[in-house]
């Protein structure tokens, strides 16, 4: 009897073990995950709600939640007043013109994301060519992207502009114009909806997604990745006092992650070209 009261206490021992290693490996699974808001404009915010359900993100120790603005000043004011730890929407050149018009708080880039094409877009003509002496161009009214939108025009060979041109760039840059293309500045965030009423309009992918274009099949000319464009390849970016915080450096890598970069792929047909560079590229 006593040797089986042995047995029977061992076994007991044994048992109360085998609970506590169950309760450690439960409580290593459990581990507290630091939650970090994500704003994003279009398929961005579609990107960034896939990200946030994903095995990637918790096995960064990430919560992200993902909120959705649909103006791109207001994300950067919300982004730099704190209200926003991260957003997900801007080319670094959309950036550097935020924070020069800007009178408030700045906002920083924390890593690069994609170059995403601006594109060419007619339901007239099936290329810059065919355009007419006199064709109507419609391009955004926001600084930063209109200028990147007249290198465009430059590049697809309907105008030049003067040597030295930049972010900051106008209309009053252009130095010629033989086909006296009459350019007008529309908002960029209604530019798939004016298609009817120009000769050509110019359309950011984002903008262009959400109307159901491929920039790649549907524009009759588009960017390519160049070291004249990498002032067009997007970041993600956090209020300027946050630049170096390293939880907010983890979704630079987390985007970057091969299985998301492959339902990115998927998902937007090759639209959002990947672009793992350090920032020091951009400058």
């Amino acid at each position: 009897m006593k040797n089986f009261a042995k047995i029977m206490a061992g076994a007991a021992v044994a048992f109360v073990a085998v609970l506590g290693l169950a309760g450690c490996g439960k409580q290593a699974s459990g581990t507290k995950l630091t939650p970090v808001t994500v704003g994003g404009i279009g398929s961005d915010y579609q990107t960034w709600q896939h990200i946030a359900k994903t095995k990637q993100a918790k096995d960064m120790g990430l919560k992200i939640s993902v909120k959705e603005v649909s103006v791109g000043k207001q994300l950067n004011d919300e982004t730099a007043n704190g209200d926003i730890d991260v957003n997900a929407f801007q080319s670094y050149a959309f950036l550097k013109s935020y924070n020069k018009e800007t009178t408030g708080k700045k906002v920083a880039a924390l890593g690069t994301t994609y170059l995403e094409p601006v594109g060419i877009y007619s339901k007239k003509y099936k290329s810059v060519k065919d355009l007419p002496n006199g064709a109507s161009v419609g391009i955004s009214s926001n600084p930063a992207n209109g200028a990147r939108e007249l290198l465009l025009l430059q590049s697809a060979g309907l105008i030049k502009l003067k040597k030295g041109f930049s972010t900051f760039g106008t209309l009053r840059d252009i130095t010629s114009n033989p086909k006296h293309i009459k350019i007008k500045e529309i908002d960029e965030d209604s530019a798939a909806r004016f298609l009817p009423d120009f000769d050509a309009v110019l359309i950011s992918n984002t903008i262009a997604l959400e109307a159901k274009l491929n920039v790649l099949k549907d524009s009759i000319y588009h960017e390519h990745a160049s070291a004249s464009t990498r002032g067009n390849i997007n970041v993600l970016a956090t209020t300027a006092s946050k630049k170096n915080d390293a939880t907010y450096k983890k979704l630079v890598k987390l985007y970057h992650e091969p299985a998301i970069q492959k339902w990115i792929k998927q998902e937007f047909k090759g639209t959002k070209v990947e672009v793992k560079r350090p920032l020091s590229y951009l400058k």
